[in-house]
């Protein structure tokens, strides 16, 4: 067990969460940090003070139990903020309905946390925030009378893969004042093997343009995508093609729904930001928001109303169970419209909606991938069925008929009715 004495007192704002939980796990493994995880959800509290990770995320579970009630404990009691020498606080900055940035709610949500703090104790922002709020919570703190230091400090992680990339990835750090930039500093040099400075605007653009580099990369993808399948081309050949043995395209992405809680919607803040002169943007959020529809307008050539399909995968990405912005419920409600019947179903995603796999591969008449699960890659179909594949997980079996080549749907790829028994 840490000793408190030599410790630092780290309350994680948020921190039963998916971005709070294994952060406040990795500080609690070092062995010098105490660290509480603040959340205002009683049910999550409950489950990790109970052993037991409220998600998937390699690792956790094994160092949640290692750790608890020895170097961290989880609470809904604000009263932790009292004695915290670090806050670390991993609430980004929300949308409204038309998908604007709340900065000013944002802002003053942190009152309650500044007024609570120690005298010069350390508050860092760790999620995605609209750029410039790192200066609006600093002077807000000083608004209220609040000595206390204020610091960005972006995560960069990748869901499923925290624990390995909190130790593994460089840490931006920023602030206003040197004092500040010390003690953030000292924080994450617990567990980042390297540090970059960088000043709070800088810092908040660089999370920003992150996420945005990824977003466009798939809109890229997506939009080859497209052309070739209008086209009736085989993308994946032309991407085997470009990719094979060839570095310089080894960024370049499979298409699929670009989805989840960030990308999206950092694109939007960007936009924002960049007074709607973001036009690469506004062009990936065009591209990637159509592809659910452009599977619907193709499959529509096959009269869906007296079609049952089912969707495989509602997660926003592979091997998650986060559905959060997933394209699959989108393409759901879709499909909803147009089809007889919707079936969706994960191997991981909690929603009492969903049916087992088997039951709907069994009752559909087409099966969609809309997330290219581990789980579903040696699937084996009935060659009835009408196969929907935009990741090209399955198209080593694809086998068109020759009469469907020539006189169905022009896209090959996206839709084929055999595949290898």
């Amino acid at each position: 067990m840490a000793s408190e004495t030599n410790s630092k007192r780290i309350v994680v704002v948020g921190g039963c969460g998916r971005v709070g939980l294994p952060l406040g796990l990795v500080f609690a493994g070092t062995g010098r940090a105490q660290v509480t995880l603040l959340d205002i959800s009683e049910e999550k509290v409950a489950q990790v003070n109970g052993g037991t990770v409220p998600f998937m995320e390699d690792g956790a579970q094994e160092l949640l139990n290692r750790v608890l009630d020895k170097s961290l404990t989880a609470t809904t009691d604000t009263s932790c903020l009292l004695t915290a020498d670090c806050v670390i606080t991993v609430i980004g900055t929300p949308v409204d309905s038309h998908q604007n940035p709340t900065i000013l709610q944002f802002v003053q949500s942190l009152d309650g946390v500044l007024t609570a703090m120690k005298e010069n104790a350390l508050l860092i922002l760790r999620s995605t925030v609209y750029p410039g709020v790192t200066k609006l919570v600093y002077d807000r703190a000083k608004t209220l009378g609040r000595p206390v230091h204020v610091a960005f400090c972006p995560e960069r992680i990748a869901e499923g893969k925290a624990l390995e990339e909190l130790i593994s990835l460089p840490q931006i750090v920023s602030s206003f004042e040197p004092a500040a930039q010390a003690l953030a500093s000292e924080v994450f040099s617990l567990i980042a093997p390297k540090l970059i400075e960088l000043s709070p605007l800088e810092a908040e653009l660089a999370k920003l343009f992150t996420n945005c580099w990824r977003y466009l990369n798939f809109a890229i993808s997506n939009q080859f995508y497209l052309i070739s399948e209008n086209s009736g081309l085989d993308f994946y050949k032309i991407y085997d093609a470009m990719t094979v043995d060839y570095p310089r395209m080894k960024s370049f992405a499979r298409a699929g729904f670009a989805a989840g809680p960030c990308l999206l919607k950092d694109t939007l803040q960007l936009s924002t930001f960049a007074h709607n002169n973001f036009f690469l943007g506004t062009s990936a959020m065009l591209i990637n928001e159509s592809l659910p529809n452009f599977i619907v307008d193709q499959l529509s050539k096959q009269d869906l109303s007296n079609r049952t399909v089912a969707v495989l995968g509602m997660g926003f990405k592979s091997g998650s169970d986060d559905p959060r912005e997933s394209l699959s419920y989108k393409l759901k409600k879709l499909l909803a419209v147009y089809s007889k019947r919707v079936l969706c179903t994960d191997p991981y995603v909690d929603d009492i909606t969903l049916v087992p796999l088997d039951y709907a591969l069994a009752e559909a008449d087409i099966i969609i991938l809309g997330v290219p699960h581990p789980d579903y890659k040696d699937l084996k179909f009935a060659s009835d069925k009408v196969v929907v594949d935009i990741w090209g997980m399955w198209r080593a079996n694809l086998q068109p008929k020759a009469a469907e080549v020539q006189t169905n749907a022009p896209v090959k790829t996206l839709v084929s009715q055999n595949l290898k028994a």
